[in-house]
């Protein structure tokens, strides 16, 4: 009997793996688009978040085959299918993105279960862009409590419709879209073959348009950017779903943000960071602005250095090369806009935490710390090999006797170093990208702003026959193939 249930329970498993699809460098542009709408999983076989990730895809693979409209779940092994997988900029595992009729659509940042991937997905499928019918209708979504943007078209097979239509597809996740072809509607709101983005009422100010009319061309990235730019507006209600969104440099203001029960507080200082603001951008400087909760982003302020402590807002900034500042005055319009041409004029010294600088002599493994970041990993006299792990990461725990063996191995090469840093207790800087640990990266001598994640093998082979054949310079132990040299007598 038991036999009975293994067997059984092996076969359920296999059909629900079977409902995932598999893409490849070969065929992932006509496969991906046969479907309306699909849900593509970028992995790696070792990771452990992948892994976990695993049998809930499968379950929402199955369940989501047969929806109506249907969507496809697939994946694609990075470490197998590397050029797609570099096209759309995987950095992490697990990386999943939405694609409709083949096009990227958006990030996935949804739930990793069964149950939240099915009803997310559901919402997605279907059409992107409401037609708006009646007139009542309109108002209501021009009148909504999220950003709306309407397209008011005599047809939407006209040029401006396809490609509003093309950029609903790629962005309904943002904001909503609607389009109406209807005579009475265009004729009350006074718009015909335009589109006009809306501010819902709550963050409505006299510092911005209430409703913006996009007057560019019909090419696809333009109207995209310009929907994309203006959702945000000149300061942006910043949470976590959107908070990657935001370009730099950014000013964030953190405090009481609660537009439920307390819209009239939180816009009373969202008011005044965006009085400076105007005042900086009507100057011509090129800068963002945002208010954040003060609670959503605990740890944010803390890798920031700030406390929520007490009733102003609290201010952290990012310039263009993504470095930390901490506003240390009370905020006032004043200090705000102080701190502001403090930070663009390059007067303040940049917030990094970080651990004490070690002591890194006669050790194998060199530990980085923020402070000495720049003296170890972009020493211009080596190449370096650097693992950013966490202290409590399992496959980090794995990984270190083999880190420390490849060290071992390589300590007498001149030219290349094997490095560490705790990426939980020091910032990373850009062009590092670490989402996930271990994450690796090495660094050629002489390309110190462009590092290569590395995404081979974890065995001390593996890591020795790749550094071997990238090493700026032949190592005097090995081989390029990776065989190590014989030593003459």
């Amino acid at each position: 009997m038991k036999s009975l249930v293994f067997l059984i329970s092996v076969f359920v498993a296999s059909i629900a793996a079977d409902d995932v699809l598999v893409f490849t460098d070969s065929d992932f542009s006509t496969k991906a688009s046969e479907h309306d709408l699909a849900l593509i999983e970028f992995y790696a076989p070792w990771c452990g978040h992948c892994k976990k990730l695993a049998p809930e895809y499968e379950k929402a693979a199955s369940t989501l085959k047969s929806n109506d409209p249907p969507v496809a779940l697939a994946k694609v092994d990075c470490t197998v299918e590397k050029d797609v997988c570099s096209k759309y900029g995987v950095s992490g595992y697990p990386t999943l993105k939405i694609f409709r009729n083949g096009e990227f659509s958006e990030d996935y940042n949804g739930p990793r279960e069964a149950g939240g991937i099915v009803k997310l997905m559901k919402s997605k499928a279907g059409p992107t862009s409401t037609l708006l019918e009646t007139l009542e209708q309109a108002e209501k979504i021009a009148k909504s409590s999220e950003y709306a943007a309407i397209g008011f078209f005599k047809s939407l097979d006209s040029e401006l419709g396809k490609t509003f239509q093309k950029v609903a597809d790629a962005i309904s996740g943002d904001l909503k879209f609607a389009h109406t072809e209807n005579a009475d509607i265009m004729k009350k709101f006074g718009f015909k073959d335009k589109i006009v983005l809306f501010r819902p009422k709550k963050f409505q100010s006299k510092f911005e348009d209430h409703q913006l009319e996009y007057k560019d061309d019909s090419k696809l990235h333009t109207l995209k950017n310009w929907v994309q730019e203006n959702i945000l507006g000149l300061c942006s209600h910043r949470t976590p779903d959107n908070a990657d969104k935001l370009k730099k440099p950014l000013f964030v203001a953190y405090y009481d943000v609660d537009y439920v029960k307390n819209e009239k507080g939180t816009n009373y200082w969202r008011n005044r960071v965006m009085k400076v603001g105007k005042k900086l951008r009507d100057a011509g400087k090129n800068l963002y602005f945002g208010v954040s909760n003060s609670g959503e982003f605990a740890h944010e302020m803390s890798e920031c250095g700030l406390n929520s402590q007490g009733d102003k807002p609290k201010v952290c900034a990012w310039d263009s090369r993504d470095r930390k500042f901490a506003m240390s005055e009370e905020f006032s319009m004043e200090t705000f806009e102080k701190f502001i041409n403090d930070v663009l004029e390059g007067k303040l010294e940049p917030y990094l935490k970080s651990e004490p600088i070690p002591d890194n002599t006669d050790v194998p493994v060199k530990t980085v710390v923020a402070k000495n970041f720049e003296e170890i990993v972009n020493d211009e006299n080596k190449d370096v090999l650097i693992e950013f792990y966490a202290p409590w990461c399992g496959h980090c725990k794995s990984l270190a006797p083999k880190y420390e063996e490849l060290a071992e191995a390589l300590k007498d090469e001149k030219e290349i170093t094997i490095a560490k840093m705790d990426a939980t207790a020091n910032d990373v800087s850009k062009p590092y990208d670490v989402t996930g640990f271990p994450t690796l990266y090495f660094v050629p001598k002489d390309k110190k702003d462009n590092p290569v994640k590395y995404n081979g093998g974890r065995e001390v082979g593996d890591f020795i026959k790749y550094l071997a054949k990238e090493a700026t310079n032949e190592l005097s132990g090995y081989k390029r193939n990776g065989k190590k040299k014989k030593t003459e007598l």
